[in-house]
């Protein structure tokens, strides 16, 4: 394996985040922030406990979520779709470093930079709320594998992106609405029967809930299910990643 051509890749991507350092650190720690503030204020003083936790605690591991969700993708997906609109692609591609390489530097710096936001929004959340987690080495398992998958969804979707758009199309329509679906600020619990029911169709509830029970030991669905749920969206994704690669989809245009 050409581990020189991986650290090149990982940090040149990583120096393109330091930066960027107010878009790609600051402006989501902020927007978090925000979140918590309007949610934990204003509906945290009507709902003093979710499940025994209390409601500013209980919000916390959804908003960092929605976070590592959105930026992984979004790190990912421009990291890869900025060589394809420059036209450097094909300079990565003809060098001599295979797929798996090309993979490894640009998922791991994108899944880098999205831990770090984990990290930092964690703190932040900690200034507001007391936290304590209840597994810390589940929480950071949950924590890096929802990176690397998602930061592996980022990627397909850069090299899938024909335009700037595109990149941004798949994580407001779909990723961001089943955020909000899946638990981030509520249990899935409180819903009546039947819409408990449907919410158990939405993938993004299993991360949540694992991620929840990780700190509080509270979760709407089995530990053992949310990790398994995560285990085969990374597969999925490692699979669309070899057969793109494979058969040139979007790298021979």
């Amino acid at each position: 394996m050409n581990t020189q051509a991986i650290k090149v890749i990982y940090k040149y991507e990583m120096m393109r985040a330091w930066e960027t350092l107010a878009q790609s650190f600051a402006s989501p720690v902020i927007s978090t922030v925000l979140y918590f503030v309007v949610f934990g204020t204003a509906i945290g003083s009507r709902i003093e406990s979710v499940d025994g936790v209390s409601y500013g605690a209980f919000i916390v591991p959804g908003l960092m979520m929605l976070a590592l969700l959105t930026q992984s993708i979004a790190n990912a997906s421009f990291g890869i779709y900025l060589p394809k609109f420059t036209g450097t692609i094909y300079e990565i591609l003809s060098a001599p470093i295979s797929f798996v390489e090309i993979v490894i530097g640009y998922v791991g710096a994108a899944a880098t930079k999205s831990f770090i936001i984990g990290l930092i929004i964690l703190f932040t959340a900690g200034l507001f709320v007391p936290l304590e987690i209840a597994h810390p080495i589940w929480m950071l398992s949950f924590l890096i594998l929802t990176c690397i998958s998602f930061s592996l969804f980022g990627f397909i979707i850069g090299l899938w992106a024909s335009n700037f758009e595109k990149l941004q199309l798949i994580p407001l329509l779909v990723v961001t609405p089943l955020v909000f679906l899946g638990g981030s600020f509520y249990s899935v619990s409180m819903l009546p029967p039947a819409w408990q029911t449907v919410t158990l169709f939405n993938p993004v509830v299993y991360l949540i809930s694992g991620f929840r029970w990780s700190f509080f030991e509270v979760a709407d669905v089995s530990v053992g299910l949310s990790l398994a749920m995560i285990l085969v969206f990374l597969c999925i994704c490692l699979i669309i990643v070899w057969w793109m690669f494979k058969t040139g989809y979007r790298l021979r245009q």
